[in-house]
């Protein structure tokens, strides 16, 4: 997996910032969500299979592709201004990795 960064944003954060910028008034712009921290995509796949006992290794990988494209720190990562969800992966992860464990079965 690509090691860039990325900032995951939970659907909960989504909603909540979808509701807000629809009630409010117009923006004549655009509207950047990510999450609160920044992870490297290799480290969140590493997480991840670590949550839902997963053994498969994660090999990070700079020319990996994501969507045919080669990635760099700024590629999945909000510009100057955005807003930041509040939900973090190590608290979705805890809330979920029991889910996903299941499902994997």
């Amino acid at each position: 997996m690509s090691p860039a960064l990325f900032q995951p944003v939970a659907s909960d954060d989504v909603a909540a910032t979808l509701a807000d910028v629809t009630l409010g008034g117009p923006l004549n712009g655009m509207v950047e969500l990510a999450g609160p921290e920044r992870l490297s995509l290799d480290e969140f796949g590493r997480r991840y299979l670590a949550a839902t006992n997963d053994p498969r290794k994660v090999v990070p990988d700079i020319h990996a592709r994501y969507f045919g494209t080669e990635l760099d720190d700024q590629s999945l990562t909000p510009g100057n201004n955005p807003r930041i969800g509040s939900v973090r992966f190590e608290d979705w992860l805890a809330h979920n990795a029991v889910r996903a464990t299941r499902q994997a079965s």
